[in-house]
């Protein structure tokens, strides 16, 4: 764990991995931090500079009030790097790390390898299902929303067989900030990135778990039809987090991309 200051906040961060390797970036979900890629950090810290890093108002980063934007969350990402000193590297997101991630290789592309988009989505309307989070979160706390999102993010028969990783995703949630969940609903209820799909240029992966209910598979294939050579693959036996759920197949199947580009 590391921290440093980027974009006037402080934010937490570890790189790990061989220093001369290509840089990988990977930006978390709601309401978790970069913990939630610890699956992934033996197969991908072994050929790539992995640089993980917790988003504004999650994990240990400092929360500012909301409400946040895409464009905050980008310039986060961008303010990081700057600050650490690197230039280009591929980036990786999962749900909003992955709205960040759309963003970003839209407007930034001269600073990426690659994109990866996973289990993720342009818009996600309607607004007053943000509107609805956002009160519970105002009067319940982050703790409110331990079951449901872990319902929706992992299939039934893997919470049964693994409680242990309900758990750990648990804490995830129940540490978030109450503003870090509420400045980042605001981004996601407001966002809008179909337009700026078209701009994308970098080579780009989409990947989707088959039983994802709320970035399903239908609009991972919005983002392939917009986002014209971009490559799409989704992952049986997972439901919105296939790099837990089905880790090995989706180890293989970025770092098959990676390694192409």
């Amino acid at each position: 764990m590391s921290r440093i200051e980027a974009n006037g906040i402080d934010m937490n961060y570890k790189l790990e991995g061989p220093l001369d390797a290509p840089v990988l970036m990977l930006s978390n979900s709601l309401l978790t931090d970069y913990g939630m890629w610890d699956s992934q950090v033996p197969a991908f810290a072994s050929k790539y500079r992995l640089l993980r890093y917790d988003s504004r108002g999650h994990g240990d980063t400092q929360a500012t009030s909301g409400p946040y934007t895409m464009n905050m969350l980008v310039a986060d990402a961008i303010g990081l790097t700057d600050a650490l000193g690197i230039r280009k590297f591929h980036f990786l997101g999962l749900s909003k790390g992955g709205m960040v991630a759309q963003l970003l290789a839209a407007t930034h592309g001269d600073r990426l390898h690659s994109v990866t988009l996973c289990d993720t989505a342009c818009q996600m309307p309607p607004a007053a299902i943000w509107d609805d989070r956002i009160k519970i979160a105002q009067s319940k706390g982050t703790s409110a929303f331990v079951q449901p999102m872990t319902d929706r993010w992992l299939t039934q028969s893997y919470r049964e067989l693994h409680p242990e990783v309900v758990t750990k995703l648990g804490m995830m949630i129940s540490r978030t900030s109450v503003d870090g969940l509420v400045g980042s609903a605001c981004a996601i209820r407001d966002m809008d990135h179909l337009s700026h799909l078209a701009r994308i240029s970098v080579p780009t992966l989409i990947v989707v778990g088959e039983q994802d209910v709320g970035t399903p598979v239908a609009a991972a294939e919005v983002l392939h039809r917009e986002i014209g050579h971009s490559k799409m693959v989704v992952v049986k036996g997972a439901a919105h987090m296939p790099n837990i759920e089905q880790n090995e197949t989706f180890d293989s199947t970025v770092l098959g991309f990676l390694d192409s580009h």
